[in-house]
């Protein structure tokens, strides 16, 4: 087992009506009946639909830090990975956790993810298996200011996507082939906000198909801003290969922690901690409300222009 111990409960199980999915949790041996809170602000409850058995969701609530949303992010992680999900997605932001894309410098977000992500694979794995963790920066100089700074002394092994080209002034860089850069004792690679540069993304595909899928290995994208390529941001007609991902790679990922913040007159947060629902929540006060929640993603524009409106 190369991740870290998260904790467990155990109780007695119950059956209520409920609309949520039903999940598989065979593996953890045992059933919880509801309102049983165990670890940092994680709820379980019983739920089934009809005459079906009963099941369990996950519900946890919003993080109040960043502090609780690393740990929600790393149990989330466990769950996903115990389910055996091998290319996963975690997203929020970093400049603050009601804050939108855009809010935050560009190189100062990109120093807190370079932070974060070390305290996050700090939680996850457990040392014994830090030398198999390959954590990858879109860029080589990246590679090297966190070797220097963040990851100075870390055991992980740090690599990246792309490496700067003669045209690089004109936005052009060179991608690194894949099959050369992972090596045979490789068991999880994690790769850092792949998304200043649109080749980025095209080389994680590459990663995923030739050294992930079909094998023991996982994925992780840390805040990869992948919503650009769900919400059409790059049109098709320029970016063919970019908006095909929707449709290859995307349907082969589990998003296992994801926030994102609308903010106006009908603000409001996106938010899903795997393997729970997905939720729409407002802020009263110091807590949050549930204004909604559904099994599936619900598009950005679906939650801005249907859900918070209508809530």
């Amino acid at each position: 087992m190369w991740l870290s111990t998260f904790p467990t409960a155990l109780t007695v199980a119950v059956s209520v009506p409920s609309s949520h999915t039903p999940q598989d949790f065979s593996w953890r041996k045992f059933k919880l009946k509801r309102n049983v809170k165990i670890s940092r602000n994680l709820e379980f409850v019983i739920s089934c639909s009809g005459d079906k058995a009963a099941s369990i969701g996950f519900d946890v609530s919003f993080p109040k830090d960043y502090t609780e949303l690393l740990q929600q992010a790393k149990e989330a992680t466990e769950l996903a990975l115990k389910d055996n999900r091998q290319l996963m997605e975690i997203e929020f932001p970093t400049a603050g956790l009601g804050s939108v894309p855009g809010d935050g410098e560009g190189g100062i977000e990109m120093t807190g993810s370079i932070q974060l992500i070390r305290e996050f694979c700090d939680l996850l794995v457990i040392p014994e298996k830090a030398t198999k963790t390959r954590i990858f920066f879109p860029e080589a100089n990246e590679v090297k200011f966190a070797r220097q700074s963040i990851f100075g002394g870390a055991s992980f092994k740090l690599d990246y996507l792309t490496k700067p080209s003669f045209f690089e002034d004109f936005g052009f860089t060179e991608k690194v082939k894949m099959a050369d850069r992972v090596k045979p004792e490789d068991e999880l690679f994690v790769v850092a906000y792949p998304y200043f540069n649109v080749n980025e993304m095209l080389v994680v595909e590459e990663l995923y198909k030739a050294a992930v899928s079909n094998t023991s290995r996982k994925l992780i994208i840390f805040n990869g801003e992948l919503d650009r390529i769900r919400s059409g941001y790059y049109p098709p007609f320029f970016y063919p290969k970019l908006a095909a991902l929707s449709k290859t790679l995307f349907p082969e990922m589990e998003t296992v922690y994801y926030i994102h913040n609308f903010k106006g007159r009908y603000g409001g947060v996106l938010f899903r901690c795997y393997p729970g629902p997905w939720k729409v929540l407002r802020r009263v006060g110091s807590s949050y409300i549930c204004l909604h929640q559904q099994e599936s993603m619900p598009s950005l524009k679906e939650v801005a222009l249907d859900i918070l409106p209508s809530a």
